[in-house]
């Protein structure tokens, strides 16, 4: 059970401030001196943000990442861009983001950078807070990636990344970090036409070990690419079987589906701890202290106070950096006073 009641916590990412967004698309002005003092200065302003709005749980906001997930595959071998099958034209969506070619065996023999982005934010960041790392799952991580001969399917993609994944998430433990977020919102997207058992299988089997030396949850979503999901949006075929997820917590989408299955939290809380989306990153209302505190009120008929954490509903990487700051405000706030 969490230390905190009504905890507040984030899912990862956070807005690029508008001169990291200019700088990042003029790269060849800068020498790698100046990159890496940008990229310090970045997430010193993701940390500002986060320390300013009181947060319990902070991250480096993915400064240095490009995004959520497409950043990592910089680090795999074996792949290269293949954007012939990506939609260049019309409303920006899901089937607009770059994916690549398996060219041969998937390896990543550096890693994938998150223990240097941990390293950063331990090296910057105030005494205080949790400090936490997300990555994506190997079934996330595989969507951008087209089978071919050695890998037939999506499912054979996802186990040739596990191994990958599981060094990383090893690695970030021996690095000192606490608390991790393993993002899989691929298998909350399509729980409703996959095998949800084979999912809860790939889950376990990648975290496998990692009980008891961290504080270990999962991020499920609908997706979220320039404000539009991608899934069909409803918890009912993620039950029962996703309750068999060995996590400490689970993060679930809420405020953008106006609190919609809100009873199903239950079902969650008997197992593990609940960290509620009740903040929505698609929306430019800004929800005021009023509104979190009945939102979390409706979490708390569900979810004992204990094991109730509230976040935002997804990362806020695609939410301007201004409204992103007077949310989390107004959340950590609202969760003050209702504890």
């Amino acid at each position: 059970m969490q230390p905190i009641p009504i905890r507040t916590t984030v899912v990862g990412s956070y807005p690029f401030p508008g001169w990291l967004e200019f700088s990042t698309n003029h790269l060849t002005s800068f020498g790698a001196a100046d990159i890496e003092e940008m990229a310090n200065d970045a997430v010193i302003a993701a940390i500002h943000d986060q320390m300013q709005a009181g947060l319990d749980v902070i991250t480096d906001g993915e400064q240095t990442r490009f995004d959520f997930n497409l950043s990592f595959y910089g680090f795999i071998k074996g792949i290269e861009p293949n954007h012939t099958e990506t939609r260049k034209f019309g409303p920006p969506a899901h089937d607009q983001r770059g994916k690549h070619s398996i060219t041969e065996t998937l390896t990543a023999p550096n890693g994938l950078g998150a223990v240097k982005e941990f390293e950063r934010l331990k090296k910057l960041a105030p005494t205080g807070p949790t400090l936490k790392c997300s990555l994506p799952g190997p079934y996330t991580l595989s969507g951008r990636l087209l089978p071919n001969k050695t890998y037939k399917d999506r499912w054979e993609i996802t186990y040739a990344l596990m191994p990958i994944i599981q060094n990383e998430l090893k690695a970030l433990v021996e690095a000192g970090c606490t608390e991790i977020t393993l993002d899989e919102p691929s298998m909350s997207c399509y729980a409703y036409k996959e095998d949800t058992k084979m999912f809860v299988k790939i889950f376990n089997e990648t975290v496998a070990g990692l009980s008891g030396k961290c504080r270990l949850s999962t991020h499920l979503c609908f997706g979220n690419f320039k404000g539009r999901p991608v899934g069909f949006r409803s918890l009912q075929p993620m039950l029962p079987d996703f309750l068999d997820m060995k996590v400490d917590e689970v993060h679930i989408e809420m405020a953008n589906r106006e609190f919609a299955e809100v009873e199903l939290l239950a079902a969650f809380a008997e197992k593990m701890d609940v960290s509620v989306g009740i903040i929505d990153v698609k929306n430019y209302y800004i929800e005021s202290v009023d509104d979190v505190k009945q939102r979390i009120k409706k979490c708390l008929a569900y979810v004992p106070k204990d094991k109730l954490s509230v976040a935002p509903d997804c990362g806020l990487s695609q939410t301007a950096r201004w409204a992103s700051k007077q949310k989390l405000i107004n959340m950590v706030e609202g969760a003050r006073q209702m504890r």
